[in-house]
């Protein structure tokens, strides 16, 4: 029996990739945490931190009110699952698939499935890289925004924050304006 026929027999990915995709594991309830902590400490003792990538068990803010007081705690957004991005083959499978607390790959069979960009996009577990190719001193137009069909001169870049400060004459003085990458467009 050769070892792809076994291989897919036992669950393990038949293909193998070279770039990281996001795959999704089921865990027991409430272990979500301790199976990120040990998958990561398993990725660090086995030096395999260019194959498992990333892990993430997103959260999402609420407000509770207790007591007449309200407070902001964060929930697990998807509760029983963890997010990983890695690059998978029989080693990563193996690695993640045996660590205390997951259950099993999402897929059919358990045949891990990773996920489409528009599904990571889509759950907030990536930011979406934004497409920015102005430049400091450069005019645009204010595409969206209280500020829409508005001209002026980039003044400053905040790719962290994927802002730019705009210096846009509201009536008739030069003031500095915060602003999305994507309210933007050049002139043309």
């Amino acid at each position: 029996m050769s070892d792809e026929n076994m291989n897919a027999e036992n669950g393990l990915p038949e293909e193998t990739s070279n770039e990281p995709k996001w795959y999704v594991v089921h865990t027991y309830s409430g272990y979500e945490n301790k199976v990120k902590a040990n998958i990561e400490k398993a990725v660090e003792n086995r030096g395999m931190q260019e194959l498992i990538c990333e892990i993430d068990v997103p959260m999402q803010d609420e407000i509770e009110e207790k007591n007449g007081q309200r407070r902001t705690v964060k929930h697990k957004t998807y509760a029983g699952y963890v997010f990983i991005k890695m690059i998978m083959n029989d080693e990563t499978w193996y690695v993640v698939r045996n660590t205390r607390g997951v259950t099993s790959f999402v897929g059919p069979g358990s045949k891990p499935v990773p996920l489409t960009d528009e599904e990571v996009m889509a759950m907030g577990i990536e930011e979406n890289t934004v497409k920015f190719d102005f430049e400091l001193g450069e005019s645009v137009k204010v595409s969206s925004g209280p500020f829409k069909n508005s001209t002026g001169i980039i003044k400053e870049i905040n790719e962290s924050k994927h802002t730019v400060i705009v210096s846009l004459s509201i009536f008739g003085r030069e003031t500095p304006v915060e602003l999305d990458y994507t309210q933007l467009e050049k002139m043309e």
